[in-house]
């Protein structure tokens, strides 16, 4: 996975390099809510959606081709998830509320169509590097332990509009290529549940509105 951080940097950097001469470059800043939705690989665990938000720098770089562009942004990106345990008929263990807090780097590749000189219609795909930060290792009670990773890769696909050159709004949605972190069980209930339980993986996507202003 740093490989993977690593090559992106650079490919990243040279791109900007080499386009900077050719490029417009606006600064910005951006905000917004996510909706978490999230999986996990067991039948006694049950997650509810939350509501999080991000905040942070943004840049984008109109490339000399007619309606390309990139942008990348460092965000600091607040997720929540509802878990409730369960193993005998309904009968819950505990609920608790699952926080994740990470800063992400989203990167996209974008097209846009000019609607006039006020606005225009824009398309957008492109990878995410998160690194969790704060706790990564969760008391759930009921002697269940969420663990997060260190490092996530996701991808986003989305759409919005400019108006007026400086605002810009999108909606996009964010998909996790890989687990996001494991929800486990200790010993005290390790005769209770069954083997496979042990260790259950986790995968957290997010719906993402977001508002940009750009300078």
């Amino acid at each position: 996975m740093k490989k993977i951080f690593t090559s992106a940097a650079i490919a990243l950097a040279m791109l900007f390099t080499a386009n900077t001469a050719n490029a417009g470059i606006n600064f910005g800043v951006k905000g917004g809510l996510n909706v978490t939705s999230m999986s996990i690989s067991s039948k006694v665990l049950d997650s509810n959606n939350r509501a999080g938000f991000f905040i942070g720098p943004t840049v984008k770089f109109t490339l000399p081709l007619v309606g390309l562009g990139i942008d990348a942004s460092a965000l600091y990106d607040q997720r929540e998830a509802k878990l409730a345990v369960d193993f005998d008929e309904n009968q819950y263990v505990t609920k608790q509320t699952l926080k994740t807090q990470a800063i992400n780097i989203p990167i996209n590749v974008r097209y846009s169509i000019g609607l006039g000189s006020v606005a225009n219609v824009l398309f957008f795909a492109g990878p995410q590097f998160g690194f969790h930060v704060g706790n990564k290792n969760q008391d759930l009670g009921a002697d269940f332990e969420w663990k997060l990773k260190s490092s996530q890769f996701s991808v986003n696909v989305g759409a919005g509009f400019t108006v007026l050159k400086h605002l810009q709004l999108t909606a996009n949605y964010n998909i996790a290529c890989g687990k996001t972190g494991d929800v486990t069980i200790g010993n005290a209930l390790g005769s209770v549940a069954s083997a496979p339980f042990k260790k259950k993986s986790g995968r957290t996507n997010a719906w993402q509105i977001a508002l940009a202003y750009y300078f």
